[in-house]
C-alpha cells in the first residue's frame, strides 16, 4: 500500500509541475517506471480524493491528458480575485526592469538581463500582467527572442502622454548611474501614483 501512496504523491506533484500542459498516461508511465494500467488505478483514486467537497482543485482527462483545474463551483471567488484591486507596488526588480525596457525598447530579455546582471523572468512577468510593457516583436537573429517595450498603460500609470516626455539620461555617465537615475525617476511616479 505504501508504494501506491507514494505513487499518488508523485502523480500529484507531476501535475502540478505540468500546470495547464498536463501529463498523459504514457508521461507518468514511463515517469514512474510503472504500467499503464497501474497509473489509471493510481489515478482513479488520486481524482476521487480531490473530488471531495473540501478541496478546492479537481483533475480532469481532456483528450488523454490529466491536469489540475480548479473547481467550477469556486468561479465567483476566481472572479472577485480577478476584479479586485491588486497591489499595484513595483518591486525595485521590477522596476529596474521597466526603466530598462522604457529607455532601450524595444528590447529582448538577454539584453535586459545583460545589463541588470541578473535574470529578468519574474519581473517580466510582473509587468507584463500590469500590462506596462508588451511584446513588440521578435528579433532577427537565433532563436528570434521576443522585443519588449511598453504600453499605453504604463503612459497613464507614470503621468505621461508621450515616450519622448522621459527625463534624458545624462551623457558621459557609466551605464550603473543610468540605472540609478532611470530607476529614481520611476520611484517617485510610482509613490505618486500608488
Amino acid at each position: 500500500m505504501k508504494e501506491q501512496a507514494e505513487q499518488k504523491a508523485i502523480m500529484e506533484g507531476l501535475l502540478f509541475v505540468t500546470g495547464e500542459e498536463g501529463i498523459d498516461e504514457k508521461q507518468l508511465a514511463d515517469v514512474l517506471q510503472i504500467d499503464k494500467e497501474t497509473v489509471r488505478q493510481v489515478m482513479k483514486e488520486l481524482r476521487a480524493d480531490y473530488s471531495k467537497s473540501s478541496r478546492g482543485m479537481e483533475i480532469i482527462e481532456i483528450a488523454g491528458t490529466y491536469q489540475f483545474v480548479t473547481k467550477a463551483e469556486h468561479a465567483l471567488y476566481y472572479e472577485r480575485l480577478v476584479s479586485a484591486p491588486a497591489h499595484t507596488g513595483l518591486s525595485q526588480a521590477a522596476l529596474e526592469t521597466l526603466a530598462i525596457i522604457a529607455y532601450k525598447q524595444p528590447i529582448t530579455r538577454s539584453e535586459i538581463e545583460e545589463v541588470r546582471g541578473v535574470k529578468t523572468e519574474k519581473p517580466l512577468q510582473t509587468l507584463a500582467s500590469k500590462g506596462l510593457i508588451v511584446e513588440k516583436g521578435r528579433a532577427e537573429g537565433t532563436g528570434r527572442p521576443i522585443l519588449y517595450g511598453t504600453t499605453k498603460s504604463f503612459l497613464e500609470h507614470f503621468g505621461l502622454t508621450s515616450i519622448d516626455e522621459l527625463p534624458p539620461l545624462p551623457e558621459g555617465i557609466e551605464e550603473q548611474a543610468m540605472e540609478e537615475e532611470a530607476d529614481l525617476f520611476f520611484a517617485k511616479f510610482q509613490e505618486t501614483y500608488e
